[in-house]
């Protein structure tokens, strides 16, 4: 994992090989079902287009909402993340993954852009056992 910048934001940026075909991995990064099991919000909606609307929900109360900003099966899913309130979009977070092709399979590209530092210092861990439940999914 690495942190950089983008556009006065902290960028973290996560890399797995994976032994899957990107079609293969593309299920279990845009389909709510496959989502639901490795990603850290239960994903309740999800309208597979650019401008399209995905919700998520904690389970505990705390449902946010959602604006796709790439949707290009089988290589790239991206959305921000609204965070709400009075800050309106500097509070959203932006994640974007990519599938590349791989001499094994795939290469799965993670970018996530919190929007303050605080956030960024507890995402990279997350980041790493949320991927990890994935490659625990599909078997690599």
């Amino acid at each position: 994992m690495s942190t950089t910048t983008h556009e006065g934001r902290p960028a973290l940026r996560v890399e797995r090989r994976l032994s899957r075909s990107p079609e293969a991995v593309w299920r279990a990064v845009s389909e709510p079902a496959r989502l639901n099991t490795w990603y850290p919000m239960r994903v309740t909606e999800l309208d597979p287009r650019v401008g399209g609307r995905i919700v998520f929900d904690d389970g505990e109360g705390t449902v946010l909402t959602g604006t796709v900003t790439a949707w290009e099966p089988p290589r790239l899913l991206a959305f921000d993340e609204h965070g709400g309130g009075e800050d309106g979009p500097a509070a959203d977070d932006h994640l974007r993954i990519e599938l590349h092709d791989d001499p094994a399979g795939c290469l799965l590209v993670l970018i996530h852009v919190p929007h303050d530092f605080a956030t960024a210092a507890g995402a990279e861990k997350g980041w790493n056992g949320c991927l990890d439940q994935l490659l625990g999914d599909l078997g690599d």
